[in-house]
């Protein structure tokens, strides 16, 4: 009979290293392709309402967004309690929404200008009257396409 001799002297074998910046340059790649740089700074305060029937966006490059609620803690000194709009990084007026929608619908490709949607988001506690002033800005350039941002939930938590 053969006896099995162990090996005394069994050393892992070096790492292969000849891939390693193959790998390095996949993951940087993969970083740049997946992180998404925010459009604007949140300026104002933007506690969104719960609604049960919900349908999400599909295709955000279609959307523009506008902001309302109260001024941060930073701006309020400067422009006060009541609440504003916010259109990319800047407080407007509810006569400026039907140029800036204009602009930004400009900005877009021919194919997509008449599919835009305008997205509010609009704090739960922010006065009907400026949605309203929004709303009526609206009409008067054809952006007739709105959608309310919420968040999932019990639209009764709101009344709390």
């Amino acid at each position: 009979m053969s006896k099995f001799n162990k090996k005394k002297d069994a050393a892992l074998p070096a790492v292969n290293t000849a891939s390693l910046p193959d790998i390095v340059f996949m993951l940087l790649f993969f970083f740049m392709t997946v992180t998404v740089m925010k459009d604007s700074t949140l300026k104002v305060e933007n506690v969104l309402p719960n609604a049960s029937e919900i349908k999400k966006l599909e295709k955000k490059d279609r959307v523009i967004y506008i902001y309302v609620g109260k001024p941060t803690r930073e701006y309020e000194k400067t422009y006060g309690t009541e609440s504003k709009i916010q259109l990319n990084d800047k407080f407007a007026d509810a006569s400026e929404v039907g140029d800036y929608i204009l602009m930004e619908r400009a900005k877009k490709p021919q194919e997509l200008q008449n599919v835009l949607t305008t997205a509010l988001k609009v704090d739960k506690d922010a006065n009907m009257g400026i949605i309203s002033d929004i709303k009526q800005e609206l009409r008067k350039v054809n952006a007739l396409k709105v959608n309310y941002t919420t968040y999932e939930g019990d639209a009764f938590r709101n009344l709390q």
